[in-house]
């Protein structure tokens, strides 16, 4: 027999679910302008362009994707922003 404290658990259950894959949905763009941003950066780097790679450039990246990354990538080469020597640690 099924109580209601099991059919309960059961609903929290589905509603936990359900919630973790509508984040996922909403994320996943997200990491996938990350990952593409992320090998732009490195494919910069097989042509000598150092891009400093931190939660900024990640996050100019995943909201604008391949444009954002090759902005990145123009402002360091121009010695604007994101260069390695110009970038100071987070601690």
């Amino acid at each position: 027999m099924v109580t209601g404290l099991e059919l309960a658990a059961l609903a929290v259950a589905l509603v936990l679910l359900f919630g973790a894959a509508r984040i996922l949905q909403a994320v996943r763009p997200l990491i996938v302008n990350a990952v593409v941003g992320l090998l732009v950066f490195l494919a910069a780097s097989w042509f000598g362009i150092g891009v400093e790679v931190n939660w900024l450039t990640l996050a100019v990246v995943a909201i604008g994707g391949l444009p954002g990354a090759v902005l990145v990538v123009l402002l360091s080469v121009f010695g604007l922003a994101f260069t390695p020597d110009l970038v100071a640690p987070l601690v």
